[in-house]
């Protein structure tokens, strides 16, 4: 292992084809708002068995344009899990609605269908039931969705998929973003991610209205349309702003990169899903609790996050984090439970309100995973976590 080289926790992986998919853009007529775009849109619904699919810049501009596509607006409630990236709570703030989140599995570290339930019962009688709620696939394990997708009809709620871990995963036979048990569906494609545009977002559907919406609200809520204006067009260059809209719209050389990448889609998948039993046999006498698995899915492997078993080995955690950094072994967190954030304790969260998220927090270390990751690699970073381990406890 290079001593001067840390293996990052993920990463990119751009092969020539990608490369001459940028390049022929650039030599094109086209760099944003040409034929790429919605090449890629129909490609990724294709993939998914979804009816429509909008791309934006980022997984963010999804959820928000997502939200107000629903109508998310003030009064309004939003859950989601408190184990995510801070944006899958952050796009109801945008529309002015309120926050509020659903403790975890501590199998799968995904929003709990339990305790959604539980309190989905209270809110009924308290009379404050959320508009909307967001189960984050984390890791790119998908949640229980047909669970989700039930309890949405008994209490007359939206589903977002918060799926921007989970391009490529498959729930109950479909891949995830069939929006067989949701509203919309929301993937990410941030350079760690399955696939990767640079940056990018994509909102799938299956309901024309909604994708209608959302394609509006990503090009200032601007319309070509003449059934949808005030009055006839003055003339062919004729446009009309209906609603107030972003500029969230994605490149053609975004989409020229997400497009090639989606090729090798089921190749990232399958390599990330060898990886991740590699770790599982390589790891299984330490000290840690694998990744919880569903039996009626199957991951996408964004991320492998272990957990020490701290309650047994007596092991300081942060300890063990900063040894493997030391080691060049670039392991990360996710996630600080949104709750604890400033911002959102603020808003009169508190430490103890979601235990589960708050114990994820003190155990979970994401161990490096991506397709160009070697098995000498994943060698030395299993020998790192050991001798980590086995450091902290002869001290």
């Amino acid at each position: 292992m290079d001593a001067r080289t840390t293996i990052p926790y993920g990463r990119q992986s751009i092969d020539e084809a990608d490369i001459r998919a940028v390049v022929e853009i650039l030599r094109s007529d086209w760099l944003t708002q040409g034929p790429v775009v919605p090449a890629f849109e129909r490609a990724v619904a294709e993939r998914c068995a979804a009816a429509h699919s909008v791309a934006v810049n980022s997984a963010t501009s999804a959820l928000h344009i997502a939200c107000i596509a629903l109508d998310l607006g003030p009064g309004d409630l939003l859950w989601t899990s408190p184990i995510t990236f801070v944006a899958s709570a952050n796009c109801a703030r945008y529309c002015g609605a309120d926050v509020d989140f659903v403790d975890i599995d501590p199998i799968t570290s995904n929003l709990s269908v339990e305790r959604l339930e539980e309190k989905l019962r209270k809110a009924r009688s308290d009379g404050r039931l959320p508009k909307i709620v967001v189960p984050v696939h984390f890791s790119g394990q998908p949640c229980d969705m047909a669970e989700i997708h039930e309890l949405s009809k008994e209490y007359n709620f939206r589903v977002i998929e918060d799926a921007s871990h989970a391009i490529g995963a498959y729930y109950r036979g479909e891949p995830v973003g069939t929006c067989r048990y949701s509203d919309i569906t929301i993937f990410s494609f941030h350079p760690v991610k399955i696939i990767t545009c640079a940056e990018g977002g994509m909102a799938l559907t299956n309901n024309s209205r909604l994708a209608a919406k959302m394609e509006r609200l990503r090009s200032h809520g601007i319309t070509r349309d003449p059934t949808l204006m005030t009055h006839a067009p003055d003339g062919p260059w004729y446009y009309q702003q209906i609603e107030l809209g972003f500029n969230y719209r994605m490149t053609e050389l975004q989409a020229a990169l997400g497009l090639s990448q989606l090729s090798r889609l089921d190749q990232f998948t399958a390599r990330r899903n060898e990886l991740a039993l590699r770790y599982d046999t390589l790891l299984s006498a330490l000290p840690l609790t694998p990744p919880g698995r569903i039996p009626e899915t199957k991951s996408a492997w964004h991320l492998y996050v272990v957990k020490l078993q701290t309650d047994s080995c007596k092991v300081p955690y942060r300890q063990v984090f900063e040894r493997l950094l030391e080691s060049k072994v670039g392991v990360n967190l996710h996630y600080i439970p949104v709750h604890l954030q400033p911002y959102y304790q603020n808003l009169g969260f508190h430490e103890g309100d979601f235990p589960q998220a708050e114990r994820h927090y003190t155990q979970a270390i994401s161990l490096p995973l991506f397709p160009d990751l070697t098995e000498s690699q994943q060698n030395y970073i299993v020998c790192c976590v050991a001798e980590a381990l086995q450091w902290i406890k002869s001290r």
